[in-house]
């Protein structure tokens, strides 16, 4: 069994730094259908609707991106796209038959982290491949890791709470700009890849568990 997790894990190695696009996209994908579904089933969605969300979750951000850099989405080029997140939708709806709350567990919880990640870096990869600018950097791999779960919250009917609730979005714009830095000091583009996702995803991670927010107004005393 060991030797079997060594040569996955070489495997695995050997796929990221060939395409670290591939890998991240794929991990996006599929964590951010699962979130995305979970919250659908906790509103008591019907299948359908918990299939829309979950995809809405999965394609809205990397769409956007894609459309900033003025390409086709890739979500309408591939169908292993739609594959993925038909698959983390799934998931979505195992974990809630053996799990009472799946959408507040650890394993949502992380899959959340890891998405918002995996989505940062495959948006920092497609801005500096398109020759854009450091903010255009920093501002595509951050749409392309929270735009999905804004929308996803539109289409539960409430208010996107990167805007107001957590330390959420501020995780993408470290690793973006972190793979922004990467990149300008002559890093592999694995290398940064990898960079990138690890400070999302650490960030993130540590800001659930220490409840890290960003202070309202309010908070700083600049108004009553």
């Amino acid at each position: 069994m060991s030797q079997a997790l060594v040569t996955a894990l070489q495997e695995f190695v050997v796929v990221l730094i060939s395409d670290p696009f591939a890998v991240m996209n794929a991990i996006g994908l599929v964590a951010f259908a699962l979130v995305g579904a979970s919250k659908a089933i906790r509103e008591e969605f019907d299948l359908f609707g918990i299939t829309i969300v979950g995809l809405a979750m999965a394609f809205a951000g990397g769409v956007t991106r894609d459309l900033l850099v003025t390409r086709v989405p890739l979500a309408l080029q591939s169908p292993i796209e739609i594959t993925l997140g038909v698959f983390g939708v799934l998931l979505a709806i195992g974990l809630r038959v053996v799990l009472q709350s799946p959408d507040e567990h650890p394993v949502t919880l992380a899959a959340d982290a890891i998405g918002l990640g995996a989505f940062a870096t495959t948006g920092a990869i497609v801005a500096t491949e398109a020759n854009i600018s450091a903010f255009g950097v920093v501002a595509i791999a951050t749409i392309n890791a929270v735009g999905g779960g804004a929308f996803a919250d539109i289409l539960l009917d409430r208010s996107p709470f990167i805007l107001f609730d957590d330390f959420y979005a501020s995780c993408a714009v470290l690793g973006g700009t972190t793979y922004f830095i990467a990149d300008v000091i002559g890093a592999a583009g694995s290398t940064a890849a990898v960079v990138c996702a690890v400070v999302t995803v650490v960030t993130r991670l540590v800001a659930v568990t220490r409840n890290w927010e960003l202070p309202s107004v309010q908070a700083l005393g600049l108004i009553k």
